[in-house]
């Protein structure tokens, strides 16, 4: 099984290459003039959109092939005091240059919206705001011209009190949401609400892909062990949302999140790296079924919780583990 790792967001090998830059709604309505308000904007989402593509040059050159983008790439994008800017005729080139790249180099990106961004609301002004942010998402991948292959991963939500209804308002909300939105969409269980059993029914229910958090299924579960709903989950990467835009004869791997608890006192916090040995017993269990997985690393270390974690798995593999390294962040996994 073919394993190949990524990250999050920001480098903390690379120096001064933030893709987050950002303003404050405060500091923006101090500005006299609007005009030149929007224009710092752009400017500051014209270096984001720089520092990503050095990211991911520097992603390249260490053969890391799976990254996800900031959703900070454009400040202030949605904020709805600003509803009549449309930022992407100045930023065309920039988001193109980055799209560019990441086809050239058949990198796969993806973003993750916020826990703003909830479905499952009751709130109709809520829901408008989390439709507003997918929009957003999506409409940032299109100004690359990224097919639907390039993912928004999100969260069901809120259970408010009554989780089957919550979970049927979810279904509800995304039948109602534009095509182009839907096809990008992918579905992760969470720590707190929606466990990985219940996320895979609204994954099957609605033809969603799930990214399976092992992390998040370790502390909220029900009694399920990860790869005992493996099979179902690899399932749903086979749906026709799932496929959209995947060239004939090839296929998307399915994704996972992994990351390692802070300390026994904070079980659902991020460590600065990733265990190798939680991660392995999983990946070992699924292997014989699986001829590939794409697995984001949540670590507080971002791209050197990488590194450190191939440099863990390269000592393993040299004792024989049924592990051999193929480059600088992939692996093959024996059963």
């Amino acid at each position: 099984m073919i394993v190949r790792f990524g990250y999050v967001a920001m480098s903390t090998v690379i120096k001064d290459c933030s893709p987050s830059k950002t303003m404050t709604m405060a500091s923006f309505t101090k500005l006299n003039d609007r005009e030149a308000g929007l224009r710092k904007l752009e400017s500051i989402a014209k270096m984001n959109l720089h520092n990503t593509l050095r990211l991911l040059k520097h992603n390249v050159g260490s053969d890391i092939e799976v990254y996800r983008m900031t959703s900070k790439l454009v400040p202030l994008g949605t904020h709805p005091d600003l509803q009549d800017w449309d930022p992407f005729a100045a930023l065309a080139g920039e988001f193109a240059e980055v799209g560019d790249y990441v086809k050239k180099h058949g990198l796969r990106v993806s973003f993750h919206p916020d826990h703003f961004t909830v479905l499952s609301t009751p709130r109709p002004e809520v829901l408008a705001s989390s439709v507003r942010d997918l929009q957003h998402h999506t409409d940032m991948l299109m100004a690359m011209g990224l097919p639907a292959t390039a993912k928004n991963n999100i969260h069901i939500g809120g259970a408010y009190g009554d989780k089957p209804v919550a979970a049927a308002r979810f279904k509800e909300h995304f039948a109602a949401l534009p095509a182009e939105l839907q096809e990008r969409i992918t579905l992760e269980n969470d720590d707190k609400t929606f466990n990985a059993l219940e996320t895979l029914e609204v994954s099957r229910s609605l033809g969603l892909p799930m990214v399976l958090d092992i992390h998040h299924q370790w502390v909220n579960n029900e009694g399920e062990l990860p790869w005992e709903i493996w099979p179902e989950i690899q399932q749903t990467w086979k749906s026709p949302l799932a496929l959209k835009d995947v060239q004939a004869g090839e296929h998307l791997p399915p994704k996972i999140h992994v990351s390692s608890p802070r300390s026994p006192s904070d079980p659902r916090s991020h460590a600065d790296g990733v265990e190798p040995a939680p991660l392995l017993a999983f990946l070992k269990r699924i292997a014989a079924d699986t001829p590939a997985v794409d697995v984001m690393i949540e670590a507080k270390l971002k791209d050197g919780a990488l590194f450190d974690l191939m440099a863990a798995l390269k000592e393993l593999a040299e004792a024989g583990n049924g592990i051999t390294i193929l480059d600088g962040a992939s692996i093959n996994v024996e059963p």
